[in-house]
């Protein structure tokens, strides 16, 4: 192999220079790149294993950026950023964290977009093609030429990619749309296309039915979609056609990954440890986290998800229509692969098809089952429409688990931070903000059980929450909890969560904690009632709100005698959240008391961050023990 040769790519006219072996060289030392990356870093690896001949064939034959290439979700352009100018970034350890994992336009001219969700790469390439071609009709010229579509990973399921294929052929124009079949989402691909896709590839792309032509495209297909020489071939026949096109690629995901299929390090079969050089497709080499991190504890997310998913699980034999439902991404909330195979029909995943779930769950419940719909809280704002109208509008009682909800350094286009705004200002949806993982236990027991309510969002406890109970002396295995828990609510009344819990009774100042929020409510108590030689201890009121879709009136008001102060945690964002309303509550009061009550709320600013520590941004939004404190004092002392 002739060394070096990605350290020499700084644009992708570098790429168009190379001869046919230097480019095969280059593709071995990418893989191996992303490889060692992986190990060190962490990041969506598979995906871009199974892209490297594809992305160096397409930057080989056209011309970033004059062409365009819009990648689906974007966590498979981590080659595509290697050739254009960003390889430092993943050769050298100390510059990991110069890039996003998704594209960006702040990177480089060569990412049209910022792209951090599923399906809508053909509409955006539409879009781009659209005006190109109006801006031709006018003036003869653009700055755009061919416009590429890159979409794969289980994408395809969404409906917006189909909302695009549609309209793509009616558009007509040059438009290159790449499907890369892996045969893979993040886990498996769920879907009766995906059994279409198979007869395709079995057939050498001649199989009588094919959707893409009925939707009016034309169409190729492509067997070795992981041979570089043949992908440069077929998208040079391709390059500046007049109409558009469905290039079907056949590639493997994680290609380059250990496939372990004698590895027992982990029930999906991948051995992470120690990759080796051929394919290797399996879950775990979708999202890889570093060296480091092997054999740390679970996260929140999972540890919180497994025990949910035991708790549901002990009901099924009795329950029939008590079904789980994952658009996609099973493995990151907890729902391990253990637990679907044994769910059986308890267990759907619809593949990523976030307004799908949500109509499903509105279907299931509707029929007298008890539907629980589990995804991220960036996902679910894909949800909104359903949310209002399929589930709320029509009182059916879905549990919705809310999952990597609040403020974190996750980047740009997976925050959830603005999940509360969302879902609070639904009619008809109860929110409920669980402060301890028997606290949740609880909340999905009512929200899963005979009681007649509507739809129940149930906002999954965070690390701030985890680190509480890892500290405590407690039994701390997920399943064990589960398996001992009894609820110690009444499951077939009325929400036994609408009330605010008084956790420790005071005067002068009350902190309200939400959720995620409320180790850090008690931690302020705390500070508040030492006494120092500046300051006389405060004995504070400290309040478990338990849920945000509406207020405790009762105890609000009961506050306002004996309180000056009412201070509001949120790990969401402010404006249009749960402390604005406390604040509201108490201006609008008649009661002279309470329309008296000062309100401190903290909380999230309305911004995009992206990749910022959460330490940083818990200062940035004075969100620490000591602002807090420091702020309450002052204002008890004016």
């Amino acid at each position: 192999m002739t060394a070096g040769i990605l350290s020499s790519i700084h644009t992708p006219a570098d790429v168009h220079a190379l001869s046919a072996q230097q480019l095969r060289d280059l593709c071995f030392e990418i893989r191996t790149t992303l490889l060692d990356y992986g190990r060190k870093h962490g990041g969506h690896i598979g995906s871009n294993l199974g892209v490297v001949e594809l992305t160096v064939a397409l930057h080989r034959v056209f011309n970033s950026p004059h062409d365009r290439f819009i990648f689906d979700v974007s966590h498979q352009s981590y080659v595509h950023k290697m050739l254009t100018g960003r390889a430092e970034a993943y050769l050298d350890e100390s510059r990991f964290g110069e890039v996003t994992g998704f594209t960006n336009p702040l990177e480089s001219e060569h990412d049209s977009f910022v792209l951090g969700h599923t399906g809508t790469s053909i509409s955006l390439a539409c879009g781009l093609a659209k005006t190109r071609d109006m801006q031709r009709t006018a003036t003869g010229e653009s700055a755009i030429g061919n416009v590429i579509a890159i979409i794969g990973d289980g994408s395809l399921s969404s409906a917006i990619a189909f909302e695009g294929l549609n309209n793509a052929a009616e558009q007509g124009g040059n438009l290159i749309i790449i499907v890369n079949d892996n045969e893979m989402s993040i886990a498996e691909d769920f879907g009766g296309m995906y059994g279409q896709l198979a007869k395709l590839r079995a057939s050498d792309g001649t199989a009588e039915l094919n959707l893409f032509k009925a939707f009016g495209l034309d169409y190729r297909y492509v067997e070795q979609g992981n041979d570089v020489d043949t992908l440069v071939e077929v998208l040079n026949e391709v390059k500046g056609i007049d109409h558009p096109i469905v290039v079907h690629i056949h590639t493997t995901k994680g290609l380059g990954f250990d496939d372990g299929e004698e590895s027992d390090n982990g029930s999906d079969g991948c051995n992470q440890t120690n990759p080796q050089p051929h394919a290797g497709k399996c879950e775990a080499n979708h999202w890889q986290d570093p060296e480091a991190s092997l054999g740390k504890p679970l996260d929140a997310r999972k540890y919180y998800g497994e025990m949910a998913m035991a708790s549901l699980e002990r009901r099924f034999s009795n329950e029939p229509g008590l079904v789980v439902i994952s658009p996609a991404t099973p493995g990151s909330n907890g729902i391990t692969r253990d637990f679907r195979e044994r769910a059986g029909a308890h267990y759907v995943d619809t593949g990523i098809t976030e307004e799908h779930a949500a109509a499903f769950a509105a279907g299931i419940a509707k029929a007298g089952g008890r539907p629980v719909l589990a995804t991220s809280a960036t996902f679910f704002q894909r949800t909104f429409d359903q949310l209002q109208q399929e589930l709320a509008l029509n009182h059916v009682p879905a549990t919705l688990l809310i999952f990597g909800a609040g403020i974190s350094g996750a980047d740009n286009t997976h925050s959830g931070t603005f999940d509360m705004t969302m879902f609070a200002n639904v009619p008809d949806v109860t929110c409920l903000a669980p402060a301890s993982g028997e606290q949740m236990l609880d909340m999905l027991a009512w929200a899963t059980g005979p009681s007649g309510h509507g739809v129940v969002a149930i906002r999954m406890p965070g690390e701030q929450i985890l680190a509480l109970e890892r500290a405590a002396d407690m039994a701390f295995d997920p399943l064990q909890r589960a398996e001992e828990h009894d609820p110690a609510v009444n499951i077939a009344g009325a929400c036994p969560f609408a009330r605010y819990q008084i956790v420790q009774p005071g005067r002068d100042v009350a902190i309200l904690g939400l959720g995620n929020t409320m180790p850090l409510a008690a931690e302020i108590t705390s500070a508040l009632a030492e006494n120092d030689e500046e300051h006389a201890a405060i004995t504070a009121t400290l309040v478990d709100a338990l849920q945000y879709s509406t207020m405790d009136a009762e105890l609000l008001a009961m506050l306002a005698d004996g309180h000056r102060l009412v201070v509001t945690l949120e790990d969401g964002q402010l404006e249009g959240g749960w402390g604005e309303k406390v604040t509201a509550f108490y201006a609008n009061s008649s009661n002279t008391k309470a329309s008296h009550v000062r309100v401190l709320n903290f909380g999230a600013a309305k911004e995009f961050t992206d990749r910022v520590p959460l330490g940083e941004l818990n200062e940035r939004y004075g969100l620490t023990s000591e602002t807090i404190v420091s702020r309450i004092r002052g204002i008890l002392s004016e």
